[in-house]
């Protein structure tokens, strides 16, 4: 994965400082990231499985898209850009579910903002060197899937879902 530069923030989300993404999660500098949920039709949620060489969560379930905000980029523009680049998608509205503070793992604190959209299956095509396979799952399978096959899913994923779903979580709503 190539080195970008991201804005490192503080707790109140304004940025103090730039830093490479290397030194970011070398020296565990809180900065921020966005997820995007993608809904079919029928309510289902695109689930992305990550390719097995992925430094992070390697073979795990995850969101539709989890992106770095590069910076000086918005939100919603490392929104945009993470479904362009990762399921070949274009031209969606997304709306933001919310902003939340949480550790993704060692040395990783993100400030994130979560959005939904709507999606056509026909128009995803997944970006095959960061995603090994996607598929839409009902919120029912996920929410049994997390409490029975928790190992399967991004660490971050269940505390997301888990927020989505009303539950205890690990994370910090901003």
């Amino acid at each position: 994965m190539a080195d970008e530069l991201l804005d490192v923030v503080n707790d109140e989300d304004m940025v103090i400082a730039q830093a490479m993404r290397s030194v970011v999660h070398e020296q565990g500098l809180q900065h921020r990231g966005v997820h995007v949920f993608l809904f079919n039709e029928e309510g289902e949620i695109l689930i992305q499985k990550r390719n097995a060489d992925r430094v992070h969560s390697p073979s795990l379930l995850d969101c539709s898209v989890s992106e770095h905000v590069r910076a000086g980029e918005s939100y919603l523009e490392a929104a945009m850009r993470g479904l362009k680049e990762e399921l070949s998608v274009r031209g969606i509205e997304v709306k933001p579910l919310g902003k939340i503070q949480m550790e993704y793992g060692p040395n990783d604190n993100e400030i994130s903002l979560v959005y939904a959209g709507k999606v056509d299956p026909q128009q995803v095509q997944f970006d095959p060197e960061e995603i090994s396979e996607i598929k839409f799952m009902s919120l029912d399978e996920i929410r049994v899937g997390i409490v029975h096959e928790k190992g399967i899913y991004c660490g971050w994923f269940v505390e997301l879902m888990n927020w989505y779903f009303g539950q205890a979580t690990r994370l910090k709503v901003l």
